[in-house]
């Protein structure tokens, strides 16, 4: 089923509906959204920079949102001093996507004892376990597997292939992609004298708080005990795994295959950009920045930007890589030093 449209809206409606004023005619239809090199009849569009203008000259677009400063006459404009931001309360407002009606499909598959919401749609071939509580408007799409006791809140997503394993507890308006995993065992053993590994009960649980959106194949690891925790409104990225028993604050991010490993804390607003690798047992301080691909074995301070693997602050990082360019010739240097002195310690002896 295609993507679902609102009603047209004119550039008149549409600059109150998000507070902005306009130029030009109101009354000019738009019924969608699109990028300034695809823009047709009846798309918005958005920039904020002069040196885009000779693509929005180009545009086919019926409307732009453009910052204070840059003038276009030609269609008209929305005026915003964010002009993305504006831009994305529009196209809220121009496209919804595809959910199901309510209902449970036939094929799916609901325990005697699970409690459904109002208005909770359940997808075909979905499973809901045992005990299990799903909220208000719920939308679980086909092949979704819930275990027994799990709870969700209202308002969530949960797209196909989803599995929910036993008592983990999902809050309000959760959206989870497509193959996220929440509450898979742990990774954890012991090493016996044999050197055979013995399995750690993973006896624990997962919390996800409300407005939380975890990503397509991404991981989090139930608790070996108490709770693997990932706070409200953190957005996690596909292909991103979190441990058992981490504990993640409200409104971070973590990119497209970062890694945390057991025991680890993250604390708000923490950004972890793609293919971060968090150790064990490491602390994150709020509002703390890690780059792409670093590597991070230590304490990371609130406030900090670091990089690099082991991690450095971001200024010692960028010094340190601006100068290994020079290093093959700064050894060459130092080798052919280190022969000049040889050279004239041996003259000093002969002399002696």
């Amino acid at each position: 089923m295609p993507e679902r449209k609102s009603q047209p809206l004119t550039v008149r409606e549409l600059a109150e509906l998000i507070g902005c004023p306009f130029e030009g005619d109101g009354d000019v239809e738009i019924t969608g959204a699109a990028g300034l090199e695809n823009a047709g009849p009846g798309d918005l569009v958005f920039l904020t920079q002069a040196k885009m203008m000779p693509l929005l000259e180009a545009s086919g677009a019926s409307a732009a949102v453009l910052p204070p400063g840059i003038s276009f006459e030609r269609i008209p404009v929305l005026r915003s001093p964010d002009p993305h931001r504006a831009f994305v309360k529009a196209v809220e407002l121009l496209w919804r996507p595809y959910r199901p009606a309510p209902g449970v499909h036939p094929s799916a598959v609901v325990a005697s004892s699970a409690r459904l919401g109002r208005d909770v749609s359940i997808g075909a071939l979905a499973v809901v376990g045992e005990e299990a509580e799903i909220g208000d408007r719920t939308v679980v799409f086909p092949l979704v597997s819930i275990y027994p006791r799990v709870k969700i809140g209202k308002d969530c997503i949960l797209h196909s292939h989803v599995s929910l394993r036993e008592g983990a507890r999902i809050g309000d308006r959760v959206v989870l992609h497509n193959g996220a995993v929440v509450g898979s065992d742990g990774f954890g053993y012991l090493e016996e004298k044999d050197g055979a590994r013995r399995k750690i009960p993973q006896k624990g649980t997962v919390v996800i708080e409300d407005d939380v959106e975890i990503g397509a194949n991404a991981a989090v690891d139930r608790a070996a005990l108490g709770a693997t925790v990932i706070g409200r409104g953190t957005k996690i990225d596909n292909l991103v795994q979190v441990a058992h028993n981490v504990t993640i604050g409200a409104d971070s991010v973590l990119a497209g295959q970062a890694g945390v490993a057991g025991s680890s804390r993250l604390g708000r607003k923490v950004i972890l950009s793609g293919q971060v690798g968090v150790t064990d047992h490491v602390s994150v301080g709020d509002e703390a920045i890690v780059a792409a691909k670093s590597g991070v074995t230590k304490d990371i301070p609130p406030g900090a930007f670091v990089s690099g693997s082991p991690h450095l602050d971001i200024r010692e990082w960028r010094k340190f890589w601006a100068s290994a360019p020079r290093l093959y010739d700064l050894v060459k240097e130092v080798k052919r030093l280190a022969a000049r002195v040889a050279a004239l310690e041996a003259e000093n002896r002969k002399k002696r």
